[in-house]
């Protein structure tokens, strides 16, 4: 052999060995490159082809609750949840399709939500790499329904709910409303918002490649939320409501407040404010129309008090039903400091101190006990305390608990001076002092509908002594307050006129309240009416109030069919005189000052 044919092979030899393991080389590098890439996946990153299997196949299906319900005692809805849609945009796809083109669209769908179609579209330019966009939140079935046949690409609708109020302003403050996202803000909306939220529940699944369900791997099941069922009655609250709202237009008055309660459970059954507001519709609203005054404000309660005085001296025993209080000469100095009544009244029972609102007289009477004993009545009657009806925003007043007290201090806290009560602590004690001496806690939740420890009740007077001042301000209502009369009933009740304190003394506003219950043979129902800061010239409390609290008793009566007891009304009348004759003069007062004081 040539060593030209030998070179030859020697080259092929080598030639067939580098093309060997060329292709070992390459074999040996893929199947490298398929190891690393198993171990990465399976030891570096193993939950990558997971998450991506997971995206393909694994879903979930939520189970939304609706937020509960709120009722009045009788099952009458005050606030629901109605479904609604909220419309949402992808700028992404909106981008991707060239969908702002399409102007004819956006400006219907700009006209349909009421918004300027250049402001729309901007937060799409704005945000074109976002996949989520809120467009109008909780529109009608109506609108979604015509924004969903203009189908514009990357525009889409979710489904939600909205909280509707039936009664509107009626209720507005006793029930509240929520937030856009169903977060409770006010009234009973806010403080049971847990319980009428509830929880949502959802299920997880596996599906395959044609949409079946082949895989269930969990389950949570929502929690109901709870329908709040309150002690109103919507129907003795439209009664009020109306009553009020007319009397604060006709006297040109800033604001009032009218309570009910039911004497012998401590159930609120209307409590209402003027003004007021439409929940369902907030925009505009002015923020002070949100307040719920009924139980936020507070006002000095001038002669409301005046039955707590007399109790208290019946109580304390320096006095009894046929005890006689000379006022002469109407008025007296304590302190260098004047108390007085409008005119001399002389010898005054303790009916006619009651009938005739005398200053003189109850400051007798409040000097009559120890300074101890008068003013722990006052917080035992529940003036400086909640009522623990558990509203947001209730304000406990003023009642100063402090050492030193003048016998001045004394005498005008005894008619309703140096203190501030809110309308819902006064129908506490009224109902208080129609309850037999019992103070009951007063609840806006309809008895036995909530799992909860009831507060204990507790006897702060004698009944003998409580039913004893509920007949004397039965006389108060028959013989100074016939606007507070309602036919064929026994009614008990005492007005009050207050000069509004600021800091520093007093102002030209007044206050005018009444106070009462019925029927007095077995007092079942208490109503409370302020008018605050009447406009016009009537501003007395007998003037202003009792009308209103005449036409809500009367209303309520009849709603919670309570049987007359007017046959009664000649042999009580009789009682009351306990053989002496009161005075019938009617004063004539001086000074808006010497009126306020009555």
């Amino acid at each position: 052999m040539s060593k030209l044919v030998k070179k030859q092979l020697d080259k092929q030899q080598i030639s067939v060995a580098w093309r060997f393991y060329v292709v070992v080389g390459v074999i040996v590098f893929v199947y490298a490159g398929l190891l690393a890439r198993s171990a990465y996946i399976q030891i570096i990153e193993p939950d990558m082809l997971k998450r991506q299997g997971d995206l393909r196949s694994l879903r979930t299906a939520a189970h939304t609750v609706q937020r509960g319900s709120i009722v009045d005692r009788n099952g009458l809805e005050l606030a629901i949840s109605v479904p609604v849609e909220t419309v949402w945009a992808d700028p992404k796809v909106v981008m991707e399709n060239n969908a702002l083109t399409m102007k004819e669209h956006w400006q219907a769908l700009a006209d349909v939500l009421g918004r300027d179609v250049s402001k729309l579209t901007s937060r799409i330019v704005k945000n074109p790499g976002k996949r989520f966009v809120y467009v109008e939140r909780k529109v009608s079935p109506a609108m979604a329904t015509y924004i969903k046949e203009l189908k514009i690409p990357g525009i889409h609708l979710r489904k939600e709910s909205k909280r509707f109020y039936p009664s509107g302003e009626i209720s507005a403050h006793v029930v509240g409303f929520t937030n856009v996202d169903d977060k409770g803000i006010e009234g009973i909306e806010n403080v049971y918002d847990q319980l009428l939220t509830g929880t949502d529940g959802n299920k997880k699944y596996r599906k395959d490649g044609k949409g079946r369900k082949i895989e269930i791997l969990s389950e949570q099941a929502s929690t109901q939320p709870t329908d709040i069922v309150l002690s109103i009655d919507q129907r003795i609250q439209a009664i009020a409501y109306k009553e009020l709202k007319g009397a604060v237009k006709a006297f040109k008055a800033t604001s009032g407040s009218v309570v009910v309660t039911n004497v012998h459970t401590g159930e609120i059954l209307a409590l209402v404010n003027s003004p007021s507001y439409n929940p369902n519709n907030r925009r505009n609203t002015a923020p002070h129309r949100f307040r719920n005054r009924a139980i936020t404000d507070f006002y000095e309660p001038g002669s409301t008090l005046k039955p707590l005085t007399a109790l208290t001296a019946l109580e304390f025993g320096s006095v009894n039903a046929n005890s006689i209080i000379d006022t002469s000469p109407g008025w007296m100095r304590l302190g260098g400091r004047r108390v007085s009544d409008p005119i001399n009244r002389g010898k005054l029972t303790l009916t006619d101190i009651l009938v005739h609102s005398s200053n003189m007289g109850t400051a007798k009477l409040a000097l009559s006990v120890p300074k101890e004993y008068l003013l722990d009545k006052f917080f035992d009657a529940g003036f400086g305390e909640k009522t623990g009806v558990d509203l947001v925003g209730e304000s406990a007043g003023i009642m100063h608990d402090r050492q030193r007290w003048s016998k001045f201090e004394l005498s005008t806290l005894a008619f309703g001076h140096g203190v501030a009560v809110t309308p819902l602590q006064l129908a506490k004690f009224y109902s208080t002092l129609a309850n037999g001496g019992i103070k009951k806690p007063l609840t806006i939740i309809k008895k036995g509908t909530l799992d909860t420890l009831p507060l204990p009740d507790e006897r702060i007077f004698s009944q003998q002594s409580s039913l004893e001042v509920v007949s004397m301000l039965e006389s108060v209502v028959n013989d100074h307050t016939p606007n507070a009369k309602v036919e064929g009933y026994r009614v008990g009740g005492k007005t009050g006129t207050a000069i509004k304190a600021f800091a520093g003394g007093y102002g030209n506003d007044y206050v005018g309240l009444f106070a009462g219950m019925a029927p007095i043979s077995n007092p079942q129902i208490v109503v409370v009416v302020v008018i605050n800061e009447p406009g016009g010239d009537l501003y007395h409390g007998g003037e202003i109030a009792s009308p209103v609290f005449s036409r809500v008793m009367k209303g309520a009566l009849r709603v919670l069919n309570i049987a007359p007891d007017a046959k009664r009304v000649a042999d009580a009348s009789s009682s009351h005189n306990n053989g002496t004759v009161p005075t019938k003069v009617k004063p004539v007062l001086k000074t808006k000052k010497e009126q306020a004081d009555v």
